[in-house]
């Protein structure tokens, strides 16, 4: 439970809360299962204090300072947490659904088992942050940096992931079903019996990415850049493949059906 001093000082403003955490550097804050709701506290340092399960859903935390935080089971729900500091955080099966965390820093946190479905992350940092079974349907992940994140059979189901830097991560059985994936980085990142069914993927660059085994059935392709992938195994039963670049691929057991004739001799070295 909160330590009631802490809370207190917390809740009397900005000002004196700065002033205290100066003056008492060395404590260790516990705010854990306290009651936020829709509290303001834009801005504020709650640098590594102890927040597990605490309820902060509609919260206004702009610019707000979480790094190295204990944030596990907190709630989030349709808070603003623009342009806020949660790097290596841990967030583990915490509720963010709804929540705006456009500008963000998530870097090397932990978010294993979290919700943002429906969140808006847009032009969000989580590069190299542990996504494992992390639920990002219908979020707006939109240019967001997702380099060498661990994203291990995450939900981004109908998630809008154009333009985002996945380069490196690792999505292998992850769900991507109808995920808008146009003009995305996916150089070698490990999409191992990812579902990419009717996954838009036009302008794509999934040089040497990982697809063994992936279900790209009824997937859009198009112009995507394959040069040196592995789709050994791969499904693209109705894929779209027009204009896309398999030189160098591994086409080893992967289902065409009628596309075969789209690819070129030189495109299938």
């Amino acid at each position: 439970m909160a330590n009631q001093q802490h809370l207190n000082v917390l809740r009397s403003g900005a000002v004196t809360w700065i002033e205290w955490r100066n003056k008492n550097s060395q404590i260790e804050i516990d705010l854990s299962a306290a009651n936020l709701l829709g509290e303001n506290l834009r801005g504020a340092n709650l640098q590594g204090v102890n927040l597990n399960k605490v309820n902060l859903a509609h919260a206004l935390l702009v610019r707000t300072n979480f790094s190295h935080a204990n944030l596990s089971n907190a709630i989030f729900y349709q808070a603003k947490l623009i342009e806020a500091n949660l790097s290596q955080a841990n967030l583990s099966i915490a509720n963010l659904s709804g929540a705006i965390l456009t500008q963000a820093n998530l870097s090397f946190g932990n978010f294993i088992g979290a919700d943002f479905s429906g969140a808006n992350l847009e032009n969000t940092i989580i590069n190299d942050a542990n996504l494992i079974g992390t639920d990002f349907q219908n979020a707006n992940l939109k240019n967001a940096d997702l380099a060498a994140a661990q994203l291990i059979r995450s939900n981004l189901s109908f998630a809008n992931l154009m333009a985002v830097n996945l380069i490196t991560a690792n999505l292998s059985e992850a769900n991507l079903y109808e995920a808008e994936l146009m003009t995305a980085q996916l150089y070698q990142a490990n999409l191992h019996k990812a579902n990419l069914t009717k996954a838009h993927l036009g302008n794509a660059f999934l040089s040497k990415a990982n697809l063994t085994e992936a279900n790209l059935t009824e997937a859009d392709l198009s112009w995507a850049n394959l040069k040196g992938a592995n789709l050994a195994g791969a499904n693209l039963h109705g894929a779209t493949i027009r204009g896309a670049n398999f030189q160098g691929a591994n086409l080893k057991g992967t289902i065409l059906e009628n596309n075969l004739e789209l690819l070129t001799p030189k495109k299938c070295n």
